[in-house]
């Protein structure tokens, strides 16, 4: 075990407090493999003969067990002491995220449960603290093999094969302790408006009282720029006030993109009667997503999303990143290999990823990790996940557009089960009525109802078919990927934009392991002909406005990455931006 505590920095940026206390590192930790824990209390009492490093699934390298065996229920323990500063204080715990449905006592107390493998929660534990040291237990099931819980690529098999992958069970993100005074700040929304120069913002204040005020200051490189002290209402749970840019109004305002990431920084203090209760700070990115006359505009300019499918899997931590400076180092890759973005496929990214996205200037597809069958449970289970992911990573601007499903996943018999199609048109409504300022996408790749882009996957090799296919309209309303319409019966293009949004999946093998592609490099020169053939006929093409190359790195037994499992480049990274940045390439054959 080790000394050190892993993932210590501050897991949810875009909302900080000063005070705070990680719980991550060495926990006690059992398998219930015969479900006995709840008959036997364990919570209250229990002896755990085996430990683990948290934020890592027993599944990683890093939790200090790993195995794939199926462990679908399993229990956590530790200690922990409250700072003597904090003894005045509500105390909240955060769970970062546990898959797949957890249960947490403190002191053998009941403080909460949350369903939903990818999105935060806490509790206000204050009540179930005693003086001293205090137990946490947590309880968390994961069924290996359901197929109505949304799991996007955790396999239902023991070990991985095809597309899918190892599975994550339990603690994957950060534990955390913060501390509150009894009125505090719970939630902000943040919406740009560069037409205006305003932010909208929207916050919530648990336990308000009268005469309380929330001052809100927002500066650029320093310099505030906005600097307003409103009252807190007193009825109403949620208030809103609009907030003007001093330098958008004299012409100065700065925008955030890819190229220039420019952030305003945001300080939340909440007083009463001049007496600080709370401060947050948080930031916010000046941008417009939008779509105009067919095109896709970045702050009103047409814009062309070159994007990288990126699944979040590292070698020795599965889901969780091993380090912050991991997830830092994904971003730089993708940005030093001349891609703008990354579709974030099948699991609702960590908010320490989108922190950098947004820091750094990369555009971000947020999607939701799907269930693999149609139910009344997994059609619940998928909006209750979703809402609680929109409404957790609303505020990061890198975030430009979301995907509710992939392929027909969760929703198999479109043409025959109307439900399924009412299913997705219901996921792109609720989606837009939380946010309306994103571009949604119904079921990325083929089979569309209502989508604000016609996305499309293809794997075709050959740049003389890419061509003539994405070289006329006709052409490409009747192409059929993987035998399914691009529309589902009912639904019809209504002048979308165009993108490919996965395609190459060229397999080149570069490692140790060996796996497979949708079509297959035999050398370097090989990988970088066959690369410059698919993006370059994507890039010529008059209708497409944007691609997602299949895909960042190897994973387990896909070799069709542009990165190896580890992050090493398979061919020059150099040559991979001049291929993206559509310069012309001659080939010997």
């Amino acid at each position: 075990m080790t000394s050190i505590t892993p993932r210590s920095e501050y897991p949810r940026p875009d909302f900080t407090r000063n005070e705070w206390l990680n719980l991550n590192g060495p926990w006690n930790f059992d398998f219930d493999d015969h479900n006995r824990g709840l008959r036997e209390e364990w919570y209250l009492n229990h002896h755990f003969s085996n430990k683990i490093i948290v934020p890592y699934a027993f599944q990683s390298k890093l939790s200090g067990i790993q195995t794939n065996e199926f462990h679908d229920v399993v229990w956590y323990e530790r200690c922990f002491t409250i700072p003597e500063e904090w003894q005045e204080k509500k105390i909240h715990l955060h769970f970062g995220a546990v898959d797949y449905r957890a249960t947490v006592w403190i002191n053998g107390r009941f403080v909460c449960a949350h369903e939903g493998g990818h999105t935060s929660f806490y509790a206000d534990i204050t009540d179930a603290l005693i003086s001293g040291e205090n137990r946490v237990v947590v309880r968390a099931e994961d069924s290996s093999t359901d197929l109505e819980q949304p799991r996007g690529k955790q396999y239902w098999e023991v070990d991985s094969g095809g597309i899918f992958y190892t599975r994550t069970t339990g603690i994957w993100q950060t534990v955390w302790l913060e501390p509150v005074s009894p009125s505090y700040l719970d939630r902000v929304k943040l919406t740009p408006n560069i037409d205006t120069g305003e932010v909208s913002i929207e916050y919530i204040v648990q336990n308000r009282k009268g005469k309380q005020e929330l001052e809100i200051e927002i500066t650029s490189k320093g310099q505030i720029v906005a600097n307003d002290k409103v009252q807190v209402h007193l009825v109403q749970r949620k208030n809103k006030h609009i907030v003007s840019l001093e330098d958008f109004a004299n012409g100065e305002g700065k925008l955030w993109s890819p190229e220039t990431p420019h952030l305003y920084h945001v300080e939340f203090r909440l007083k009463e009667d001049d007496v600080l209760l709370d401060k947050v700070q948080s930031y916010i990115g000046m941008r417009k997503i939008s779509i105009q006359d067919g095109k896709i505009e970045l702050n009103n300019k047409p814009y062309y999303m070159k994007l990288v499918l990126d699944q979040g899997y590292y070698p020795d931590g599965l889901l969780t990143a091993p380090t912050d400076e991991d997830i830092k180092r994904d971003i730089v890759l993708t940005k030093e290999m001349g891609f703008n973005g990354v579709r974030k496929h099948q699991k609702v990214e960590e908010p320490r990823y989108l922190y950098w996205a947004d820091q750094l200037g990369l555009l971000v597809w947020g999607e939701m990790a799907n269930s693999h069958t149609f139910t009344d449970r997994s059609v619940k289970r998928m909006a209750s996940e979703w809402q609680e992911a929109i409404e957790r990573d609303y505020n990061h601007p890198s975030i430009v557009a979301w995907v509710p499903l992939n392929e027909s996943w969760g929703v198999p018999r479109l043409k025959r089960d109307p439900r399924q199609a009412h299913h997705l048109v219901s996921m792109y409504s609720l989606t837009k009525s939380i946010d309306s300022s994103r571009l949604v996408i119904s079921n990325d790749g083929w089979e569309h109802t209502i989508s604000d882009i016609l996305t499309i996957h293809d794997y075709e090799g050959e740049k003389e078919v890419l061509t003539e296919r994405y070289s006329a309209l006709e052409n490409v309303l009747k192409y059929t990927p993987a035998d399914r319409s691009l529309y589902v019966n009912g639904f019809q293009y209504h002048n979308e934009p165009i993108m490919v949004t996965e395609f190459g999946g060229i397999a080149y093998q570069k490692s140790d392991w060996q796996g497979w592609g949708y079509t297959a490099a035999s050398n370097a020169d090989d990988f970088i002909r066959r690369y410059y053939h698919v993006v370059s006929a994507l890039l010529e093409s008059p209708l497409v406005q944007g691609f997602c190359y299949t895909q960042f790195t190897d994973i387990e037994q896909e070799i069709n990455g542009l990165l190896t499992y580890d992050r090493q480049a398979k061919v020059d990274l150099n040559i991979i931006r001049t291929i993206n940045e559509g310069k012309k390439l001659t080939f010997t054959e």
